[in-house]
């Protein structure tokens, strides 16, 4: 790959073409692809990267303490829920679709906060933007915005995401 290709693919933010180039015209060979199955691949991968790179900004943006999954939370341990609609629920984003509230109420240790960021999490890996926040965290930040005058602009804030988790 000349400089100038180099140049030209850092500027329209193509760096995994740009850093698989060789590979992709090895693997073109090797498979003897047509220009339309290479173009197809290269695009594809492209797509996949910036997706996941994308991701993990989001991932990054939330704040998430621990980004627990639900398949690690421990149902065996909670026999009062119901694993089945809780996996309902979860599975099919229905609570992001229908801008639905979720609230887990429950005594200290029980997987409150574990639930509900696996919840964040799944939300945000399927493209929706969110936030973590300490509900303490939260009523301070309104209590300084009260005293500057920011009061519309931390709500816009707190509002602009999709899914907003008070812990």
């Amino acid at each position: 790959m000349t400089e100038e290709l180099a140049a030209k693919l850092k500027y329209l933010h193509l760096g995994g073409l740009r850093e698989h180039w060789d590979d992709y015209l090895t693997l073109a060979g090797d498979q003897r692809f047509s220009h339309s199955r290479l173009l197809t691949q290269v695009v594809e991968e492209e797509y996949r990267i910036k997706r996941e790179h994308l991701r993990q900004l989001r991932l990054q943006k939330a704040r998430i303490p621990e980004p627990w999954v639900i398949e690690t939370f421990p149902f065996e341990r909670q026999p009062n829920l119901n694993q089945k609609k809780i996996m309902a629920l979860y599975d099919t984003l229905i609570y992001m679709t229908h801008s639905q509230n979720i609230i887990w109420m429950g005594g200290p240790g029980v997987g409150k906060t574990g639930l509900a960021t696996s919840f964040l999490t799944h939300a945000i890996d399927q493209g929706y933007s969110g936030r973590y926040v300490l509900f303490a965290e939260l009523v301070g930040q309104f209590y300084q915005s009260v005293a500057d005058h920011s009061e519309a602009a931390l709500l816009t804030k707190y509002l602009s995401y999709d899914c907003l988790l008070i812990d």
